[in-house]
């Protein structure tokens, strides 16, 4: 009897062994699918920014009227930062390389005997970010997620110059200013679930930028207010964490 019993836990042994390795599988499988998703992510991308730019004529001392302006447009590498708020909420930093616009005359072919039409004025850079919260649409475990989102614009206009067309145009040497702008912002867009951890979107983003333009040329002001209202294409690889 004795023998029996050294058998039966001999055997016990192992079988309590396999028993404890199969029930620790199950409950870090169950753990591992009720986990939270990532709560980070950061996108690296391009924008494509067309504007959709107006402006009021040129008005100030010796202007002719009609002397109006537009803006190219231009594309420049994209950066974002999301954090995930809970399954369908999320919060977006995003902003890109400051590019470099660059101004056209719009008007008359002339001003006097100048070419003003089409003639490059100025160029500026910008910087420009947007917070936007978001609502994911689907499950979080679906391949497709569509989202919409809204929010807020900054835009910060430097390094200001006139060309030697725009300084022939306005008389002389001339310094231009662009206040900044502060407005909504809207996106649209669509992601892409490679993995849990790798991720695409693209998306389409409408902000409204308006700005005061000034140039003073030997102390003569000429002034307007540009609407810039980008639409922007946004291309990009993300990566959650």
């Amino acid at each position: 009897m004795g023998s029996n019993m050294t058998s039966t836990k001999r055997l016990a042994t192992p079988v309590s062994l396999l028993a404890t390795f199969i029930l620790a599988t199950f409950c870090i499988n169950v753990a591992a699918q009720d986990a939270a998703p990532p709560a980070n992510t950061v996108r690296v991308g391009m924008y494509f920014v067309r504007y959709s730019a107006s402006a009021q004529d040129l008005t100030g001392p010796f202007t002719p009227p009609g002397l109006n302006l537009r803006v190219a447009s231009v594309n420049t590498p994209y950066f974002a930062y999301l954090r995930r708020l809970d399954r369908h909420w999320s919060l977006e930093l995003a902003a890109g390389v400051p590019p470099q616009t660059h101004t056209y005359g719009v008007g008359p072919a002339k001003v006097g005997s100048v070419p003003f039409d089409g003639q490059e004025v100025a160029t500026a850079k910008w910087f420009s970010p947007s917070v936007l919260m978001e609502y994911n649409f689907f499950p979080e475990q679906a391949k497709f997620r569509p989202y919409v989102g809204a929010g807020i614009n900054y835009t910060h206009f430097y390094e200001r110059n006139g060309t030697a067309a725009g300084q022939a145009i306005t008389g002389g040497p001339t310094v231009t200013s662009l206040s900044n702008s502060i407005g909504p912002a809207v996106t649209a867009g669509l992601a892409y679930n490679f993995t849990r951890n790798i991720n695409a979107i693209a998306s389409f983003s409408f902000a409204r930028v308006n700005s005061n333009f000034d140039s003073n040329t030997g102390g003569i002001d000429r002034t307007t207010q540009v609407h810039f209202n980008p639409r922007t294409l946004v291309i990009a690889a993300g990566y959650s964490f």
